[in-house]
C-alpha cells in the first residue's frame, strides 16, 4: 500500500514537470506537450489533470511543516 509520503513525493515530480512545462511556455512560447502529443489529443489532456491533480496533492506539504 502506498503511504501519503510517497504519494506526496511523486505528485511532487509531477507537479515540476507541470512547473518546467509552463516556463518552457513562458520563456519560448513552446508547448511541449502538444509537441509531443499533439493538439486537443485525449492523452496530453490526461497529462495536464494529472498535473493538475497532483499539485492540489500538494498543498499539503504547506501546512505539514506548520504542524511541526
Amino acid at each position: 500500500m502506498i503511504n501519503l509520503e510517497t504519494l506526496q513525493k511523486v505528485c511532487l515530480v509531477f507537479t515540476i514537470i507541470g512547473a518546467i512545462i509552463w516556463g518552457l511556455i513562458g520563456l519560448f512560447d513552446f508547448n511541449l506537450i502538444t509537441y509531443i502529443f499533439g493538439d486537443g489529443n485525449m492523452l496530453a489532456r490526461i497529462i495536464y489533470s494529472i498535473v493538475g491533480i497532483s499539485g492540489l496533492i500538494n498543498i499539503g506539504i504547506l501546512f505539514y511543516h506548520f504542524e511541526k
